[in-house]
């Protein structure tokens, strides 16, 4: 590919396509080349509120692009590199597929299917489009991988900072969300329009963060309550128990109902603890191994002596979603390494699947779920939701 920008495609004019709107025609390597929404007058009303003065006019941007009510449509006439999927759950995987199959590059929203069977059947279907189109890219808005404090913990546990791992604890509860919230899309909050609630909508991306820098659980056991504090039919308030196959045990707890709310990671090893929280990380550093002091102590009850140390790490400066985008024109057009593979997505699907069959079950479930399963629960959830 010789041009400098990227030509692309946003299907889905709600709060995250206008978004991903303005990042396109914001940034120097991408070029808005087709807009794609069902509700045509969007396309109008979309920004019509902006009013900026310091601001592009997006809206104007948007009359002098192409516009399309079908997204094939949009595919078999716009002059296009590649499309942003921003549309609820269930229409990424045949979005996807169909891009895919005019040799599309696709950035597609969070989560990147429903359940795993789905995000399996995308994974195929970009495997067997890139034999045709070697250089296809498939990416996922995991923009969270972009923050300065979530990829300084990476970097310290795949460093080996805190030796082998013991714990890793979330409390993320700050997603608090309103019934007017709820009641703005006739979609949201439904097992038919959105698939699930506070663990497929606001929780993909700690999901994903979680096994991003800890790994993929072997079992998992969950406990959820379906509309205990809004009036919906899905997870508003979600408890996980994680065993992964090394040992280490994992906790994983959120809600939507829950006002003001904590975003708290703890992730405990052999040589520590590291502790984020309200802006800060913190590490509390043994001088030698918990194991070694358990094994070698003569004393029944001492600790290893430990300092506590404030990290420090790269503050954002950047929207997040932005540099998802530039990444993946970058990507597109020099082989830049993708921040986030959409294949790992699938990771994220399968963590939430897990939970939400696991309560359904009132029993702990293994890693590599049983894809079938968790299908027919979700049907069954979709005819008739759980009291």
């Amino acid at each position: 590919m010789t041009r400098d920008q990227v030509r692309i495609g946003i299907v889905g004019l709600g709060n995250m396509g206008k978004a991903h709107v303005k990042h396109v025609v914001d940034l120097p390597n991408t070029e808005l080349a087709a807009v794609c929404d069902t509700k045509a007058e969007r396309f109008a009303t979309a920004f019509a509120a902006d009013d900026d003065a310091d601001a592009p006019d997006y809206g104007g941007i948007v009359a002098q692009t192409p516009q399309f009510t079908e997204f094939r449509a949009m595919l078999d006439a716009a002059d296009l590199d590649a499309v942003i999927i921003a549309t609820p759950h269930y229409d990424h995987p045949d979005m996807s597929l169909a891009a895919f199959e005019r040799g599309l590059h696709v950035l597609v929203e969070k989560p990147i299917a429903v359940h795993i069977n789905e995000a399996e059947r995308m994974i195929a279907g970009f495997q067997a489009a890139r034999a045709r189109h070697s250089n296809l890219i498939f990416a996922a808005m995991f923009m969270q991988r972009t923050w300065g404090h979530w990829r300084k913990i990476k970097s310290m546990v795949n460093g080996g900072a805190l030796g082998r791992l013991i714990r890793c604890s979330w409390i993320i509860t700050d997603w608090f969300r309103t019934q007017q919230y709820y009641d703005s899309g006739g979609w949201r909050a439904t097992w038919r329009g959105e698939g699930g609630g506070a663990l497929m909508n606001q929780c993909p991306h700690n999901l994903d963060l979680y096994q991003w820098i800890v790994g993929l659980p072997a079992r998992v056991q969950g406990f959820v309550s379906f509309g205990k504090h809004h009036r919906i039919e899905v997870e508003d308030e979600a408890t996980a128990y994680f065993e992964h196959a090394d040992g280490m045990v994992g906790h994983f707890i959120t809600t939507t109902g829950e006002s003001p709310g904590s975003n708290r990671l703890e992730i405990a090893g052999e040589n520590g603890k590291l502790v984020y929280q309200d802006g800060e990380l913190l590490f509390y550093r043994n001088e030698w191994s918990s194991i070694k002091q358990i094994r070698e102590s003569d004393d029944g009850f001492q600790k290893a002596p430990f300092a506590r140390e404030l990290v420090a790490y790269e503050a954002r400066t950047t929207h997040g979603h932005e540099i998802i985008i530039e990444n993946f024109a970058e990507a597109i057009m020099h082989g830049t390494e993708l921040i986030a593979p959409a294949e790992e997505g699938l990771n994220s699907v399968a963590i939430n699947n897990a939970i939400i069959l696991s309560a359904h079950k009132r029993a702990m479930v293994e890693l590599p779920l049983d894809g079938d399963e968790f299908s027919a629960l979700l049907e069954q959830y979709i005819a008739k939701p759980p009291a």
